[in-house]
């Protein structure tokens, strides 16, 4: 376990203790606290990670929580399934750890920070990502750019930027809103392209607590020969469907 990872599963475990610890209720507790704690489960045809299906175009299960304090710093975790050992050779489940600050300036959203990605059950495949990104609300319309980047570190081979801006808009009046992604993939994880564009776009449905989605997922994946074959089949065009539910 690596330095940091140690320090977010430390701040959990202290966040978690002090937000349990309150004198009276636990709602009286939460509306006193300066943390806050949150979380999410569902369900998705295929887990789809910058365009490329890492569950085999198979079902998949995430969930996640997390705790925020006052300020805008937070910590968290999120994790899935993954294709696992039957089709790539690697782990069955995927475990992120983050940590980081999110906050307005200026009338943007701003949000950076750090991920640790983790494979359990596979050696020397770990690796941490530094993110940024910058959001605003533009009428009914919300837009954000970002940039996630994995500097060359001891289990890849070299370098990595994602760029990617993704926008929303709420269909007036609607229980409807509208999205879209692109994303462009410069470095190792590019699928031995030189670069890799992924899009998307889809629309969710909000019903109480659930949010419900479809989406069509894809990128420009081109390279050709047997030994190509399975990244094409996985990274190619694609209906996604889920349902989520927040807490």
């Amino acid at each position: 376990m690596n330095g940091f990872t140690k320090r977010a599963v430390s701040a959990l475990l202290g966040c978690a203790a002090f937000g349990a610890s309150g004198m009276a209720s636990a709602e009286e507790a939460a509306s006193e606290s300066a943390f806050t704690i949150s979380g999410s489960a569902g369900l998705y045809s295929q887990y789809r990670f910058r365009g490329i299906s890492l569950s085999d175009e198979k079902l998949a299960a995430q969930a996640s929580i997390g705790i925020s304090h006052e300020s805008g710093f937070y910590v968290g975790t999120w994790g899935s399934n993954l294709a696992g050992f039957g089709t790539y050779g690697g782990s069955n489940v995927e475990l992120d750890l983050y940590g980081g600050w999110k906050g307005s300036v200026g009338g943007f959203d701003l949000d950076a920070g750090v991920i640790d990605y983790q494979y359990p059950g596979t050696a020397n495949t770990d690796y941490l990502e530094l993110y940024a990104s910058a959001g605003k609300a533009l009428g009914p319309v919300s837009g954000k750019v970002g940039v996630y980047y994995s500097p060359d570190q001891k289990h890849t081979t070299g370098d990595n930027f994602y760029l990617y801006t993704d926008w929303a808009g709420a269909i007036p009046d609607t229980p409807f809103t509208l999205k879209a992604h692109l994303g462009y993939t410069d470095g190792v994880f590019a699928l031995g392209n030189k670069n890799l564009l992924d899009y998307s776009a889809g629309v969710d449905y909000v019903y109480k607590a659930l949010t419900f989605n479809v989406s069509y997922v894809d990128t420009d994946f081109s390279r050709t020969g047997v030994a190509a074959a399975p990244l094409r089949k996985i990274s190619g065009s694609a209906a996604v469907f889920s349902v989520t539910a927040a807490f």
